[in-house]
């Protein structure tokens, strides 16, 4: 089974009642993100972290960086958090992490009691990788390392790591409402993304299934209905408000929108450039 750890960023900044709830609705997100691709897995989960077991941990890793609300994430192996456990840990895997003549840094970070410092584990440890790999000539640089090795101790765990995949950040998709997202160009598909990264759970109104189908990359199950007058669909989809992908030159399509509830228009500070640039990482 591999293993993959989540991290989650605005979300840790709220309460602890509103994070919990936020976390749980993540945790529904994921697992129907990874039933729509047939991946199983076993989620766990801890202040910050989540953790997903699956022994379809590369295409977990792809399905996770899709999930609005996931700031990063890693592969990582673990192990016990006490100092010896760590140094044969490392004394047996570390040769295989560093090429020969390459530079490496030892990022360590902890969470919890322990009878050492972050300090203390990175000196110890990064000797043990001198050691191992002194055939290689490898060098520690801090500054610019070809190689960094991330150790992450939590309570009597440890989890070592060499890279940080991106998520799209954000907050859970559902934590924030429903809104109609008018979707005619791939303006209003950026428009639309946009919402669903801060939390609202999108349903487009379309007659083009082609401009929505980046969306459902991006969330499984999508809801697209064809165009009617917006008040009374907002009402039967308890939309709280409408999302456009109008900029500051619509300005006269925007005062001639007339709606009962709130009109959205994210892209008005951006240029043609920046959403071009946006939908092509939507689009994949």
């Amino acid at each position: 089974m591999g293993l993959l750890l989540v991290r989650y960023a605005e979300m840790g900044l709220k309460s602890d009642s509103v994070r919990r709830r936020f976390e749980r609705i993540l945790l529904d997100n994921i697992l129907a993100s990874f039933a729509e691709r047939g991946v199983e897995a076993i989620l766990t989960s801890e202040r910050g972290r989540i953790f997903v077991e699956t022994d379809r941990a590369d295409e977990a890793a792809d399905i996770l960086s899709m999930v609005f609300g996931v700031a990063s994430l890693s592969r990582v192996m673990s192990f016990g958090s006490d100092m010896e456990e760590m140094r044969s840990f490392i004394l047996e895997r570390s040769g295989s992490l560093l090429p020969p003549g390459s530079s490496f840094a030892l990022r360590v970070r902890r969470t919890g009691t322990h009878r050492y410092t972050s300090m203390d584990v990175a000196k110890e440890l990064g000797a043990v990788v001198l050691e191992v790999n002194r055939d290689k000539e490898v060098r520690v640089d801090l500054t610019s390392p070809d190689i960094e090795i991330f150790i992450e101790i939590r309570g009597k765990r440890a989890f070592l790591f060499t890279e940080y995949i991106k998520g799209p950040g954000g907050l859970p998709m559902g934590s924030q409402g429903r809104v109609l997202a008018v979707v005619k160009s791939e303006r209003d598909t950026v428009a639309a993304w946009l919402l669903m990264k801060r939390g609202c759970r999108a349903i487009v109104v379309s007659e083009e299934e082609a401009l929505a189908a980046p969306l459902k990359r991006w969330a499984p199950g999508l809801k697209v209905i064809r165009p009617n007058e917006l008040g009374l669909t907002a009402k039967e989809n308890r939309a709280l408000a409408v999302v456009f992908g109008h900029g500051v030159e619509d300005i006269e399509e925007i005062k001639r929108t007339k709606l009962p509830l709130p009109a959205f228009y994210p892209l008005v500070g951006m240029s043609s450039e920046e959403i071009e640039k946006r939908f092509r990482g939507i689009s994949g």
